[in-house]
């Protein structure tokens, strides 16, 4: 099976991004003159492309292109940033069909108990005591919620749905307190989740605990938060060390395009 190349595949979308240091002997390995013109080496993939470099000046203020492991990272983020925003725009919906819900209780109740009357023939030809099932006595209680209690149900949701979408953006694009938000809110919710599944066992709640716990623990111990396996410091070398300098260190190792 082959090994997905990340920083090509990345450099295949969106192109490369090159840079001409003002140091004389590292920017003569990021360039080279061929028979097509000059071709600067990529920051990313490594590759030489054809044309101006992006940018100049000091190596110290080069673009930190994130490459290798960093920029598989950022993908692994930006598929947890989606599923934030759908997860927030769901629980957006949500909130609005209970602040609805709220508003008209009474006709609700009215046409749930006129269609379950419609119902019960078929229900007592399959000796299903409908009356008493458990999902229609959760639909019951909710019908004597109180008008405020529900608006508040509804705040909460909304309140939740914001912290998803932040959360979501903030990882798109790699915030590190959008990492540490994300920890601490799933974190904060797995104990309901756990509870959840006390109560019914489904196969997208068991998933979904799944993908939280697992979100926690790689946020956590690959991002180095609070502390972790050398806290920001080894984090912010780890980044620097994977690109620019990593770079720079291999770039006398690669042959010149002829």
């Amino acid at each position: 099976m082959l090994k997905r190349d990340w920083d090509r595949h990345t450099c295949a979308r969106r192109g490369h991004i090159t840079y001409a240091p003002d140091e004389a002997e590292l920017r003569g390995r990021l360039h080279a003159e061929t028979a097509l013109g000059t071709v600067w080496r990529c920051l990313r993939c490594g590759d030489f492309a054809l044309g101006a470099p992006h940018g100049s000046g000091p190596a110290g203020d080069a673009p930190l292109v994130p490459r290798g492991k960093a920029l598989r990272d950022l993908f692994i983020l930006r598929f947890l940033a989606v599923e934030r925003l759908l997860r927030g725009l769901l629980i957006i919906v949500v909130a609005w069909g209970v602040w609805k819900f709220s508003n008209s209780q009474d006709a609700v109740r009215r046409i749930f108990d006129e269609n379950l009357g419609v119902l019960k023939p078929v229900t007592e030809h399959f000796h299903w005591d409908l009356e008493h099932s458990p999902i229609v006595d959760t639909i019951r209680k909710t019908f004597d919620y109180k008008h405020s209690t529900l608006l508040y149900v509804a705040a909460a949701l909304v309140v939740y749905a914001l912290i998803e979408i932040v959360e979501a953006f903030g990882l798109w694009w790699g915030r590190r307190w959008a990492e540490y938000l994300t920890v601490v809110a799933t974190a904060a919710f797995l104990p309901l989740e756990v509870y959840e599944l006390t109560e019914h066992v489904s196969v997208l709640k068991i998933c979904t605990l799944l993908l939280n716990v697992v979100a926690v623990l790689w946020i956590l111990l690959s991002k180095r938060l609070f502390g972790l396996r050398g806290g920001l410091a080894a984090f912010e070398a780890e980044r620097h060390s994977a690109s620019l300098l990593e770079v720079e260190t291999s770039a006398g190792a690669v042959p010149h395009p002829a």
